[in-house]
Formats: C-alpha cells, structure tokens, sequence
C-alpha cells in the first residue's frame, strides 16, 4: 500500500530533506522523483516583489488526497509526499514539493508528472504577485490545462473532485 502524506503550511520547507523523510526505512525503492516549484521572480515581464497564497482549508488537503489516491491506483509506488506552501513568500522560495519514490523510475517519473499537472489545475490555491505596480492575481494557465488533459483518455480518464472554472473565486 502506497504510504500517502500531505501538507499545506505555512512554514518553509528543504526539499532534500523532505526526499530523504520519503526514502527512510522504505526497502525496494528504486527510484525517487521529485518536483520543486519554486517562486518565480520574473512573471509575464514584471519583476515579482513577493507572492501571497491563499488556499481553501480543508478543502485542499481533500484534493491533494485524492489526487495522490488516484496516481497511487495508476502506478506501483512506495510513497507520496507533497507538500505546498501557503501565506507571504520570497521569490526562489520553494512553493511546492511533489516527491514520489516507486520500485522503478517509469512509474516515479509518471506519477510525479501526473500528480503536479492535476494539482496545478485542480487545486484550490490562489496567488496574488506583488509587483512595483502594485498586486495583481495570478491567473490560470491554459497550458497547465492542457498539461492535465493530456492523462484523459478512453482507458486513462481522471476525475478529481473540484473544478476551477466553476469556483467562485
């Protein structure tokens, strides 16, 4: 059974030593994938003061679950660890980290791919950039949509239990 941990937080977090936490005491692993997004200090041409994440309490950790529940059925993996920033942050400070370790690094590389494609999009997590010209919200990509769409087919179809376009935010 894929051992499954998830956490919104405020406080800062080393990536590498989240990695290692996944790894220990696990026997088998043959892999271990890892995304880190870090905070942009460069957007759409305007430097990046800062960045301020809201999220939807209780609510996101449910998604966050039933992503990696979902990637957990679609792949043979030992762990998942994700782990996403919230509040006031820095530009390089890690937002984000998505770590996945499996026997074999096919099913590590896809279920990593996987899990932040649909967190990206499915998620409820809302940034707003602090520029010199003031603060803005960060709107939803189309590419990130079209990253998520992609694991959608006859045999592969997701359904994860929140919709972006259809929140009132």
């Amino acid at each position: 059974m894929t051992s499954i941990e998830i956490q919104i937080r405020e406080k800062a977090f080393d990536p590498g030593a989240e990695q290692d936490a996944l790894r220990a005491g696990r026997s088998g692993i043959g892999a271990l994938v890892a995304f880190v997004g870090l905070m942009r200090d460069v957007n759409e041409d305007q430097a990046i003061k800062s960045m301020t994440l809201e999220h939807y309490p209780g609510m996101a950790e449910g998604l966050l679950a039933d992503i990696a529940g979902k990637a957990a059925a679609r792949w043979e993996l030992e762990g998942i660890r994700i782990i996403h920033r919230t509040g006031r942050l820095l530009p390089q400070e890690p937002i984000v980290l998505v770590a996945v370790a499996s026997r074999h690094r096919g099913d590590a590389f896809r279920a990593c791919e996987f899990l932040i494609d649909y967190l990206k999009t499915c998620a409820p997590f809302w940034k707003k950039e602090e520029t010199h010209r003031g603060e803005r919200w960060v709107q939803a990509r189309s590419s990130d949509d079209a990253a998520a769409a992609r694991w959608q087919g006859d045999d592969d179809s997701v359904e994860i239990g929140w919709d972006r376009s259809k929140s009132p935010w």
